[in-house]
């Protein structure tokens, strides 16, 4: 196993994404995507508030 093949197999272990259906296994994939870029985009707008001042 290489490196990126280690860290996918640690996240469907910890989160137990293995024990899923296929379409569940990618619907909480896109569910954790849509989180990631709701926070990335609220911390962007923060910071370019933060430095306009």
């Amino acid at each position: 196993m290489n490196w990126v093949q280690r860290k996918i197999y640690l996240y469907n272990v910890t989160f137990g994404l293995y024990m899923l259906d296929w379409w569940e296994h990618y619907l909480f994939n896109i569910l954790v995507f849509a989180l990631l870029w709701f926070i990335y985009h609220y911390c962007s707008r923060c910071v370019t508030e933060f430095f306009k001042r």
